[in-house]
């Protein structure tokens, strides 16, 4: 029963600060309304590129895990690449395949070898790292537009006392609402996009220490040392 009460009272908490929010938007200058719409258009695109990503990177760590099993248990590279064709997300499976590829000329020096893992790894972790820069400017961008909102309504709302007769609390507080709800907004759209960005840079970071593991095995087989 005290659970209950307490999920009902969470949801009407939430609920009137939603009213409240949408009260204090619809109240706003046209302004700060262009501010705001700017701001929503940072959250929807962060928003989508954080759970395209969150799933993207889940995919490719169970993936890293089953190619790591059947890369120690393989008897050759054949075999190995041959396990590998149902894992389509991790990068390890392109650069191993490259790997394996040029392992099979017989001329192939070893420096050679060690160029083509390299630039196929590079190609793989630029294609994990696409639309983060995205995520990196709206944590950067958004504060700065939301408190040029803020500036402006201060900005406006001293202009008018300035030409008002008298200057009181309910005269102040609207123009002080409407400034300081963008400098919230514009917190609100960058943290998620800081938090998710430090997040999957070092998710990709990790990935490429496996790329790293994989092309020291590789080498491995050159020299003769491995499968």
């Amino acid at each position: 029963m005290h659970l209950t009460f307490s999920y009902f009272g969470a949801v009407l908490l939430l609920q009137s600060q939603v009213d409240v929010l949408s009260l204090l938007i619809r109240q706003t200058s046209p302004t700060a309304k262009t501010v705001l719409f700017v701001l929503f258009i940072f959250s929807v695109g962060s928003w989508g590129i954080i759970l395209s990503k969150m799933l993207l990177l889940r995919r490719v760590r169970r993936e890293s895990e089953v190619f790591w099993r059947i890369f120690r248990k393989g008897k050759s590279l054949s075999e190995i690449s041959t396990a590998c064709e149902s894992l389509r997300f991790t990068p390890l499976v392109p650069v191993f395949n490259a790997g394996a590829d040029i392992l099979g000329r017989t001329a192939s020096s070893f420096g050679a070898i060690q160029r083509t893992i390299q630039r196929t790894s590079s190609a793989q972790l630029t294609l994990l790292e696409t639309r983060l820069t995205f995520l990196a400017t709206t944590a950067a961008v958004a504060p700065f537009i939301g408190l040029f909102g803020t500036v402006w309504g201060v900005l406006n709302t001293f202009t008018s006392l300035s030409n008002a007769s008298s200057t009181t609390l309910r005269a102040v507080a609207p123009g002080i609402a409407d400034a300081l709800i963008t400098t919230a907004v514009g917190l609100l759209t960058a943290i998620p996009a800081v938090i998710f960005y430090n997040q999957f840079a070092n998710q990709i970071r990790n990935v490429g220490g496996e790329l790293d593991e994989l092309q020291v095995d590789l080498l491995a087989i050159k020299e003769g040392d491995g499968i």
